[in-house]
């Protein structure tokens, strides 16, 4: 299977290619529908190269300054590029309304013929970087979803095109337009939510953080369980810190194997910090492992 990186530049050729002939074709055509689609196409471009970036840096090893190393650069790639997306989508609904006011001839069969090729380059990328199994990364997941937009925003291209070519319609061309950027906006908003969450160390969204106390809670020796933290350093990496109460009689060594092979089997963390506790009911002082 292709890595992450050799995908993303076989959609970034294709990107760049396909680039230039909607712009020329956008141009020909006086239509806002391209052009406002190759300027996506273009923050496509750049949100493939800072992919690429953030790849590359996030796989850089710890150090003493950053003992968890650059995980989060892709978290804060993915997060750029959705804010970029969105003052795009801006700039569209700007101009589109413009040309609603104030309407332009547009050529609709060479809008027609790149909108097809635009499905099909979109198609493709959407291909190159679904996460198969779930091992895609937040940078990669957010080139896909410009690439399923894009898919989306070329369909609407089409019908557009069609409008405008078989009835005259050239209002159609800027209704398009704003209607890419709804999606746009639809498409990027799950990206930006979990990007912020992950920044601001919310809880994952599949770890019920009740289920996982009581898991620990029925482990053989402990008594209590307080201070429960659990957050994601990245897309998929996940960490917790805790403090645990034992029982007196209890062996600390067992507990925290018990619990480790309860974290990362049942939810996939392998990043813990627990303090374990004696019960002060028994008074023993505490001990920490």
């Amino acid at each position: 299977m292709l890595s992450e990186r050799i995908r993303l530049c076989w959609v970034l050729i294709a990107a760049t290619l396909f680039l230039i002939a909607e712009v020329a074709g956008g141009v020909y055509s006086n239509s806002l529908a391209l052009l406002s689609d190759a300027v996506h196409v273009l923050t496509d471009i750049g949100a493939i190269c800072l992919s690429l970036f953030t790849i590359w840096v996030s796989s850089r090893p710890a150090g003493a300054s950053k003992t968890y190393g650059y995980l989060r650069a892709e978290i804060l790639g993915a997060l750029f590029n959705g804010l970029v997306l969105w003052v795009l989508v801006a700039f569209i609904f700007i101009e589109a309304i413009h040309r609603i006011q104030q309407p332009h001839p547009v050529a609709g069969l060479p809008v027609m013929a790149l909108a097809v090729a635009g499905i099909a380059i979109n198609s493709f990328a959407a291909w190159m970087t679904y996460s198969r199994g779930g091992r895609g990364g937040m940078a990669t997941r957010a080139v896909f979803v410009d690439a399923v937009a894009d898919l989306a925003g070329s369909c609407s291209v089409l019908i557009a095109g069609g409008l405008v070519y078989f009835t005259g319609w050239t209002r159609a061309d800027p209704a398009v337009s704003m209607l890419l950027g709804i999606l746009i906006i639809y498409g990027s908003w799950g990206l930006i939510r979990d990007g912020v969450d992950i920044l601001m160390e919310a809880v994952p969204a599949h770890i019920d953080l009740e289920e996982l106390r009581k898991d620990l809670l029925a482990i053989a020796g402990t008594a209590e369980v307080h201070d429960l933290h659990v957050w994601c350093l990245t897309t998929r990496e996940y960490a917790l810190s805790a403090h645990a109460v034992v029982v007196g009689e209890a062996n600390p060594d067992r507990v925290l194997s018990d619990m480790s092979q309860v974290l990362e089997r049942k939810f996939n963390i392998r990043h813990m910090t627990v303090q374990l506790e004696r019960d002060s009911r028994r008074k023993q002082e505490p001990a920490h492992f």
